[in-house]
């Protein structure tokens, strides 16, 4: 009984913490890469499903941090972002 309960724990907490890339992905945002669609250059030496990150400043300052995959046909997906106000130090 203890083994079937820690594996159901294990198994919940994995499925709390994996990504579910086959979605369509993120809609684009200014100054994400494909906000003007996707870039004329593909990746051709990447392979499908590898990510990179892309980081900037957005229209009202806060730092966004964006995740992309490149596809089967080497276009671009946003997977995922995160979106975190400038900390100014004093």
């Amino acid at each position: 009984m203890n083994k079937a309960l820690a594996l159901i724990s294990v198994l919940a907490f994995v499925g709390c913490t994996t990504k579910d890339f086959s979605s369509p992905g993120l809609d684009p945002i200014p100054g994400s890469i494909t906000y003007s669609g996707q870039p004329r250059t593909k990746l051709t030496k990447s392979p499908p499903g590898s990510t990179f990150p892309h980081n900037f400043i957005d229209e009202w300052g806060q730092q966004v941090d964006e995740t992309y995959m490149i596809q089967p046909d080497k276009s671009l997906k946003i997977v995922h972002r995160e979106i975190r106000p400038i900390r100014f130090n004093r």
